[in-house]
């Protein structure tokens, strides 16, 4: 009974024990950025400024019929398609990248709800990062345009 017990305890002290050592995956990354400042290269030491693009690519997905489409949005443009309409808000990429390293900033609404049903960041190479969650609509970055 004493050997169950002392496993158990010891079971319930190895998190404290993690966490006051620290996680070695997280202790050497940059904070996070602001709008206008550099983004962190991926695998090197420097920096790389955000470079905003006129429009990006934004595919779109119906679940339910199958149907699928790209729409060429400019920032501040909107597309539409059944229900939802996707707002372009912005889009960067960084400098030294290409711009299928995109990133952009999505607004969606939903013509049957009243509150947007996405609006934030959305990374191309990443969609999983911040997807939309919508029953019948998919959305995502393919690229930002650029001149």
């Amino acid at each position: 009974m004493s050997r169950v017990l002392l496993a158990v305890l010891l079971l319930l002290a190895l998190p404290a024990l993690a966490q006051e050592e620290g996680d070695p995956s997280t202790e050497d990354l940059p904070a996070p950025q602001g709008e206008g400042e550099a983004l962190p290269e991926a695998g090197t030491g420097r920096q790389a400024a955000a470079v905003p693009a006129p429009g990006a690519v934004v595919r779109w997905l119906d679940k339910v019929t199958g149907q699928s489409g790209d729409w060429e949005l400019r920032t501040g443009q909107a597309g539409q398609q059944g229900r939802i309409t996707v707002g372009l808000d912005d889009c960067r990429y960084p400098g030294e990248g290409l711009p299928t390293d995109a990133f952009a900033h999505l607004t969606v609404t939903d013509s049957s709800a009243t509150a947007p049903v996405f609006e934030g960041w959305m990374s191309a190479e990443s969609p999983a990062l911040s997807a939309m969650d919508h029953p019948r609509y998919d959305v995502w970055v393919l690229r930002c345009l650029t001149e």
